[in-house]
This record gives structure tokens, C-alpha cells and sequence, in this order.
């Protein structure tokens, strides 16, 4: 069995790609990433446009992908990622907290927002949570898109949420609140002292109430909420 196929036959196995432009960065994030348990890099990429490309490729379970890159930009990739190679789980890098970075790359459907100059061991937290299926959502980026005024469309759609909103029970929203930050359903209910079930049903409910079926959508909800502002 070659190294390929056995990363994809072992569920433990957590395959990156990395995408920087500068060799220095890989190299770093290489590092990291190798004395992780549990994650393995599988490849990287210079570029926005061999980001697409070696993604939809090698198909990894996570990209960590630079947003300012020469050729295609790490966001252009993004969205195109997204739409070519939807099973890949991206996380954008980035130095910028500017608000429009933070809701493109929203808009553009990655899981994962984090700045460059995040503690590592936050970064391979963000990794876990983005493979596991979860969104994260650096707080600084979080502040940088509270930050931003709602469009009138957006106002206009987020009023029948606000309603489900105000029919949460505490319980529901408090789980919602957690699974928003990126927490697993094991975490949540570790924390809370509850069975990992009991979560999943709490979590069902308010994602019926608000009418969301993702949790990216969720996150989204939770900036408008300023749920993310004390996370």
C-alpha cells in the first residue's frame, strides 16, 4: 500500500496542504505541522492558481491557504476551491483584519479564519476543529466582521432567525454558542456535563428554530448575535 493510500485508509490521519509563497513560511508550517500526532502534510503550493490545482488533486482534508499570493490570490482560490473541490476543508492565513478579507473569504465558504500571528498551538486547533467538520473563526477576525454594518438583503434575511433566536432555551443557545466557536459535540458536552446525545438534540433543535442546516451559516449567525465577541 503506497503512503497515499495509506492516509486515506487511516481515519486518524489528519492530510494538510500548505499554501504560502514564501518558502520560509512552508517550511515553518511544515514543522508544526510534523510534530503534531495525528497530522500529516501531503503537499504544498506557491501560488493561488497550484493551490486549486494541487487541491483538487491531492484532495486533503484541510488547505491552509495564504490570502495574499502572486497569480490567482488565495481568496480567488477559495472561491474556486469551493466550487471545484468542495470536500476540501480551507483555512485562510492571513496578516489582514480588515473586515473585507474576513467576509469574502465568509462568502467564499472556507471553515477556517486565522491570522498569522496566532499561537501555534491555536493554529492546530483550528486544524483539528476545520477536519473534524467544525468552523473556526479567530476572535480578532470575529471583531473585524462585527465591525462591518449589514447589508439591507442581509438585514432583511436575518429577521426570521432573530425570530427563532428569542425561542431558544437557554440550554439550546448555549450549545449553539459553543458549536459557533468550533467546540465538537464531545467537548460541549464535557463542558456542560451532559451526554454527547444530548447535544447533538440540543443543537438540532435551535438549528430548526433559526432555520440553518450549516454550521457555517451558524457562525455567521453568531457574528450578527456578537456570540463571538467574549469567545
Amino acid at each position: 500500500m503506497s503512503p497515499a493510500t495509506a492516509a486515506h485508509a487511516s481515519p486518524s490521519v489528519i492530510r494538510i496542504l500548505i499554501a504560502d509563497d514564501h518558502a520560509i513560511v512552508r517550511d515553518g508550517l511544515r514543522a508544526l505541522v510534523a510534530a503534531q500526532p495525528g497530522l500529516e502534510v501531503v503537499g504544498e503550493a506557491a501560488d493561488g492558481r497550484e493551490a486549486h490545482r494541487r487541491a483538487c488533486d491531492l484532495k486533503p482534508d484541510v488547505l491552509l491557504l495564504d490570502l495574499s499570493m502572486p497569480g490567482a490570490s488565495g481568496t480567488d482560490a477559495a472561491e474556486r476551491i469551493a466550487h471545484d473541490c468542495p470536500t476540501v476543508r480551507v483555512i485562510a492565513l492571513t496578516m489582514h483584519e480588515e473586515r473585507g478579507y474576513v467576509a469574502r473569504l465568509l462568502r467564499a465558504g472556507a471553515a477556517g479564519y486565522v491570522l498569522k500571528r496566532t499561537p501555534s498551538d491555536e493554529l492546530v486547533r483550528a486544524i483539528r476543529v476545520v477536519a473534524a467538520g467544525g468552523t473556526y473563526v479567530d476572535p480578532s477576525l470575529a471583531g473585524a466582521l462585527l465591525a462591518e454594518p449589514p447589508s439591507r438583503a442581509a438585514r432583511a434575511a436575518s429577521a426570521p432567525r432573530a425570530a427563532g433566536a428569542a425561542e431558544l432555551t437557554p440550554r439550546e443557545a448555549e450549545v449553539l454558542r459553543l458549536v459557533a466557536r468550533g467546540h465538537s459535540n464531545k467537548e460541549i458536552a464535557a463542558a456542560l456535563d451532559v451526554s454527547v446525545k444530548t447535544v447533538e438534540s440540543h443543537k438540532a433543535n435551535g438549528m430548526a428554530k433559526l432555520g440553518l442546516t450549516a454550521r457555517a451559516a451558524l457562525v455567521r449567525f453568531a457574528l450578527d448575535e456578537g456570540w463571538m465577541r467574549d469567545a
